[in-house]
């Protein structure tokens, strides 16, 4: 297994991540998140990020994120998101409310901040899911704070790794696929590995990290096939 896995670190190496800030595009809505994440803290050195996120819902982590390490409250942010997400999974007619189109913006607005208040979050988070239900984007908060974590377990040096195999990996091969992965990922790093089930990719494994992807499943395999068999044949240079 390890073996395997360890011909596909040529992969690895040739994505180059930029940690900077500037490689993370922004859209419409972001000047004001840059103006969030920069007016509390004009002395501060730049923030970058520790990995680059692309689209919506990543921007918006990547200016939460430089906020955070420039308020220095970027643990109890990650504590406010958390208990909101679960706040929304054990009330589903307020997670509903939040979404909720139909609802005039002003309303939203009014309840999220009362939420916050009762919840006792920080300030810092209050205004960003203030900016989130202003702009009617509380909808993305859950795909929101999955990407904040990412770079929070990015910032202590926490790698979450998904794993996916048709079958659990027996404990003495995930054992060494960790090892495998500590040597590519770095000494220093914690390395957790999640196992996820998928029989519909046959056999073999997909590997997930970082925003990288090393699929070498047998589906995909067939699949590169397919398409191999499904070219034209030159006879003349046979």
């Amino acid at each position: 297994m390890a073996n395997r896995f360890r011909s596909g670190i040529s992969f690895f190496k040739t994505i180059a991540v930029s940690d900077s800030v500037s490689s993370v595009r922004s859209k419409s809505l972001f000047p004001a998140l840059r103006t969030y994440a920069t007016a509390s803290a004009q002395t501060t050195a730049n923030v970058k990020v520790p990995i680059a996120l692309v689209g919506e819902n990543g921007n918006f982590a990547s200016w939460l994120y430089i906020a955070a390490v420039k308020m220095n409250s970027l643990e109890k942010i990650e504590t406010d998101l958390s208990e909101m997400i679960e706040a929304m999974k054990t009330a589903p007619i307020f997670a509903q409310f939040t979404k909720d189109p139909s609802v005039p913006r002003g309303t939203r607005l009014a309840a999220i901040r009362d939420a916050c208040d009762q919840a006792k979050f920080a300030e810092p988070t209050k205004n960003f899911l203030s900016l989130l239900a202003e702009n009617g984007k509380l909808k993305n908060l859950d795909a929101i704070v999955k990407k904040f974590m990412q770079l929070t377990n990015a910032h202590r040096g926490d790698v979450k790794v998904l794993v996916t195999t048709v079958i659990p990996l027996p404990p003495a091969e995930e054992k060494e696929l960790t090892e495998t992965l500590q040597e590519i990922i770095g000494a220093g790093k914690k390395i957790t590995v999640e196992q996820k089930i998928d029989p519909s990719i046959y056999g073999g494994l997909i590997v997930e990290f970082q925003q990288k992807v090393l699929d070498m499943s047998i589906r995909t395999r067939a699949q590169q096939m397919e398409r191999l068999l499904r070219e034209p044949v030159d006879f003349n240079n046979l």
